[in-house]
């Protein structure tokens, strides 16, 4: 009786250190897209009053965590009971991700000007800020859900061929350090001008307190800045990866070069080409949109 009970024991800790190490790989092949996760919270939960940062932040979160209660069991029941829809939505996601790193590219490149249409914060009145709230948290969390399938698809993807059980443990393990991970950085960030002018305020501008104040005020804004380029760039090396590794032609066309060469060109490729298809076709429906209108 007490063997069998150590045995278990013993069986549950190997299952653990199995468990450990899948995740360590997995986190490895998520880690390209939270860049843009990050960069993309980042921007959604900036620009508002100070005091509504964190808890528009706090909604998204929560939103996040719900995101993936919804998708996690769907992943978990596609592998159980059609692994090939994996690789279907895993390259359907490469395909949007590669789209949105080449807009973003063709936006540096072509940037075209935005109409001002949004109202500072101060001269909203309490029922349009909260409005504006809960639009930017619907976005936001719309958003996240994409992401959200990608991160848990392509971390589903390096233990499809585990035991169902271990799949469940490394996925969700993956999806709940992704979400506290990217939403606690991004808390951090937020709040970096407002610790920086708390600095600037206590040391009466002096020392290296007001230094490290006014550093962290000046920081922000090329934080997240910096943020998107590198979001931009794991986007492409992220849908390119998807690509290479699941369609072998593409990898036997590139076998030569360097692999993240061979990342880089192949999702600048599909980005490309997704974006001529999309703005092609927006270009018809919009004429014909037009033509009917007159």
């Amino acid at each position: 009786m007490a063997s069998g009970f150590f045995a278990l024991l013993d069986d549950i800790s190997v299952l653990m250190d199995d468990v450990a190490a899948m995740s360590k790989v997995a986190t490895k092949k998520t880690a390209g897209i939270l860049g843009d996760d990050l960069a993309v919270n980042a921007e959604k939960a900036s620009g508002f009053v100070s005091s509504r940062e964190i808890p528009v932040l706090w909604a998204i979160t929560k939103g996040s965590f719900l995101n993936k209660l919804i998708i996690l069991p769907v992943a978990f029941l596609l592998s159980a009971f059609l692994p090939w829809a994996v690789t279907v939505i895993l390259l359907l996601g490469g395909v949007y991700l590669a789209f949105e790193g080449a807009e973003k590219i063709y936006e540096w490149i072509f940037p075209h000007a935005q109409p001002a249409t949004d109202i500072p914060p101060q001269e909203m009145t309490e029922e349009e800020i909260l409005a504006h709230e809960k639009e930017k948290i619907r976005a936001a969390i719309v958003t996240d859900f994409i992401l959200s399938v990608e991160i848990v698809i392509i971390a589903l993807s390096s233990v499809v061929n585990e035991p169902i059980l271990n799949q469940i443990m490394v996925v969700t393990v993956v999806a709940i350090i992704a979400t506290i991970g990217v939403y606690g950085i991004v808390a951090a960030i937020v709040r970096m001008d407002d610790l920086g002018l708390r600095l600037i305020r206590t040391s009466d501008g002096k020392g290296f307190g007001n230094a490290v104040g006014k550093f962290l005020v000046a920081a922000l804004p090329m934080i997240v800045k910096s943020l998107s380029v590198i979001g931009t760039i794991a986007l492409i090396l992220v849908a390119g990866g998807i690509f290479l590794h699941n369609l072998h032609f593409i990898e036997e066309i590139l076998h030569g070069l360097p692999s993240i060469l061979a990342e880089v060109i192949t999702g600048i490729v599909v980005g490309a080409l997704s974006l001529i298809i999309y703005k092609v076709i927006k270009k018809l429906f919009f004429k014909k949109d037009n033509a009917a209108a007159h």
